[in-house]
């Protein structure tokens, strides 16, 4: 029962990251969550972690939404796959705003617990975003 209620919290979670909910990172994001994001040395915690993570996002790409594409889901873990679409219309890793459209994949782990998440291992396509932007040539 517990990977079908994991696969329905996930639905939550994507209503979260694309409205930036205080009121949904209370109740999805546990207060001892850790998240592992790229390029960062230390992870973000807790849910307000979580949330300057998105505002980090929505700065450069004040748009952005995610499309989860599918999961996999055994035990406590979930394995999703997410499109991230937005505009490039804010300073983005100190790249101005070209105004172009992304479409970027990501490939997240999450661990939760008792309805919450408590771990999140995320791997954002950074070269195909960065090319995208035109900061980094296509091969």
């Amino acid at each position: 029962m517990r990977i079908e209620e994991n696969k329905l919290i996930m639905g939550r979670f994507v209503e979260f990251i694309n409205s930036a909910s205080e009121q949904l990172a209370a109740e999805l994001i546990s207060p001892d969550a850790v998240f592992y994001v790229p390029g960062r040395i230390e992870p973000l915690r807790g849910p307000e972690g979580y949330l300057s993570l998105i505002g980090m996002m929505r700065g450069g790409f004040p748009d952005i939404q995610w499309t989860l594409e599918e999961m996999v889901a055994e035990a406590d873990t979930v394995a999703a796959r997410f499109i991230m679409r937005g505009t490039h219309q804010g300073n983005f890793m100190g790249v101005p705003p070209t105004g172009k459209p992304i479409q970027v994949q990501a490939m997240n782990f999450y661990r939760l617990s008792d309805g919450q998440f408590v771990e999140e291992r995320g791997q954002p396509d950074m070269l195909g975003l960065l090319q995208q932007l035109g900061v980094v040539p296509t091969v």
